[in-house]
């Protein structure tokens, strides 16, 4: 039986509109109708699997659903209809039992006690959760280790900086250590090294304590780095649901290599009429940027091919960018 389990999952949003003016004016005051009702779809039928252990990327753009997914997963959205089971429990109906076998983390909001020191915050969260001393003592050691949080654990919540309070959520999201980790945009606002450091301290908890992750993301290094699974929804809809292997190979079949040659009025030769399957050919100065068809080609040949015809005086073979393809899914244009 999959650890998270997602069927014909719907979401329902009813919302009031903007009020519409009404034509009448009483005592010089412009009077408005009632505002109009609106139905928002969120989740729109989405089915899904996860297994124990696996750590998997969850994107879309702004307003695809991903939150409402994880508010529903979590606990704390009632789904409109379908079937949601987290761990074999149904959150919204086993919301205390369901609580003490997750871990959550948004990235705009805390669970941290603000004037507390950050020790007395993890206190009470030991109290919260029911954990015995020997396991909490454990838990936070190899926490505050992994996470380098040992210098600030007697210092006060507001003190911190984002990036110090980013892992110091991580840490009391994990404390009792929890089946399953669903993060909302964990690394948002954070420089480059606290951001490599959070990617770091997944993939040891996940070999370590063998946690399943969720992530909800708008940072693909995030899912490069950490994950081996990728969900997409668009729309409230699911666009892909695969390993992050067969995303590369179904959907990013477009190449690039550059290569610079001796002048300008060379590089102008290189077009996607004069050499061999080649689909696009783009010139900036002695520089030009030759885009190919995995399916069709190889770089050898393409590279073979212009170095044995033009004098190339530099050459480089770029990886397809997955974040330029997700965007291309976004928009429709890979369905």
């Amino acid at each position: 039986m999959s650890l998270i389990l997602a069927e014909d999952l719907t979401k329902v949003y009813h919302v009031r509109g903007k009020p519409q003016p009404n034509q009448g004016v009483w005592k010089g005051i412009r009077i408005f109708s009632r505002r109009p009702k609106q139905t928002i779809l969120a989740v729109n039928h989405i089915s899904f699997q996860i297994e124990q252990g696996e750590m998997v990327g969850f994107l879309g753009p702004n307003g695809a659903g991903k939150s409402t997914v994880v508010k529903i997963m979590s606990g704390v959205l009632v789904p409109t209809s379908g079937k949601v089971e987290v761990n074999g429990l149904i959150p919204h109906q086993n919301r205390i039992d369901h609580a003490m076998n997750i871990g959550v983390v948004f990235g705009q909001r805390t669970t941290l006690w603000w004037d507390l020191p950050l020790r007395d915050s993890f206190e009470l969260l030991r109290v919260i959760y029911e954990i015995g001393q020997e396991d909490y003592r454990k838990s936070l050691d190899w926490l505050a280790d992994m996470l380098e949080l040992g210098d600030l654990l007697d210092r006060p919540v507001r003190q911190l900086s984002l990036g110090q309070r980013m892992r110091a959520e991580l840490a009391a999201a994990l404390l009792h250590r929890p089946a399953v980790l669903f993060l909302d945009e964990p690394t948002i606002g954070l420089d480059v090294a606290i951001k490599q450091r959070i990617r770091n301290s997944l993939r040891e908890l996940n070999h370590k304590w063998g946690v399943t992750l969720l992530l909800t993301t708008h940072d693909i290094r995030d899912i490069e780095e950490v994950c081996g699974n990728l969900i997409v929804i668009d729309k409230g809809q699911l666009v892909y649901d695969g390993s992050l292997a067969s995303f590369r190979d179904t959907y990013c079949d477009k190449r690039v290599i550059r290569v610079a040659l001796k002048d300008e009025p060379t590089a102008g030769e290189l077009t996607q009429d004069t050499l061999p399957n080649v689909i696009q050919a783009e010139r900036n100065g002695p520089w030009v940027t030759l885009y190919y068809r995995q399916s069709k080609t190889t770089a050898a040949n393409i590279a073979g091919y212009v170095m044995a015809h033009y004098p190339v005086t530099d050459l480089a073979v770029e990886e397809p960018s997955i974040e330029n393809t997700v965007a291309d899914l976004y928009r429709g244009k890979l369905l």
